[in-house]
């Protein structure tokens, strides 16, 4: 049995984002959702990648709402990474410019997607597997990352401790993202740990209990 993978948090960006850095025993590691949106943040993340003694190799979003892209261009750029994004979220991500200056944020674009994450594929680290999870509602095409052998998924805006990504964003739909949840999330064991986009983790069996969105 392998050691499993470990999960590494920052939260940046006036949003409160969570950025994740899922790494093997061996140092190569895979960014997620990177939201650094200034220098300092940039930083901070690079320190803790060097701290760390990572080696980032693959650079890959949930969704691409402005929160959760900030940091791409800069990822993409300091480790000479593609961006792997679900091709229905392209739109989003398309739309970061005009979003970025709606809210007032500072953003360099995000380079284009160089491939593609489907619903079933596996992302693979040093023979550790997520598979990848089809959970729109949020977004249009938001995925997940299961890891089945150490327990936990990255829930993206999807299911968050006691609540649910919000649907009033272009793309969202409430009913489908009730759906998303059920279908996909609430069937994982009871004991699988969330990692959302934001505030604390939870677990499934807690959320199908007391979650006030899904009783």
């Amino acid at each position: 049995q392998p050691m499993p993978l470990t999960v590494h948090l920052l939260t940046f960006n006036p949003f409160q984002e969570n950025t994740y850095m899922i790494s093997a025993p061996s140092g190569e590691c895979i960014i997620i959702d990177p939201g650094c949106f200034d220098q300092g943040e940039r930083d901070e993340l690079v320190q803790t990648i060097t701290d760390l003694g990572l080696k980032p190799v693959r650079l890959i979003n949930t969704h691409c709402h402005i929160d959760h892209i900030l940091g791409n261009a800069f990822v993409a750029k300091t480790w000479d990474l593609g961006l792997e994004i679900h091709k229905g979220e392209i739109p989003v991500l398309e739309s970061g410019l005009m979003v970025s200056g709606m809210y007032g944020v500072p953003y360099d674009p995000s380079p284009k997607p160089s491939s593609f994450l489907n619903e079933g594929d596996e992302i693979v680290l040093d023979g550790h597997v997520m598979k990848i999870l089809f959970t729109p509602g949020h977004s249009p095409a938001s995925i997940c990352f299961y890891n089945m052998a150490d327990g936990w998924v990255i829930g993206g805006d999807v299911l968050f401790y006691e609540s649910i990504g919000r649907t009033d964003l272009p793309g969202g739909d409430h009913a489908t993202l009730l759906k998303s949840i059920r279908e996909q999330l609430f069937v994982l064991p009871s004991e699988t740990i969330v990692y959302p986009g934001h505030g604390p983790s939870t677990k499934i069996g807690y959320e199908k209990m007391f979650n006030p969105f899904l009783n």
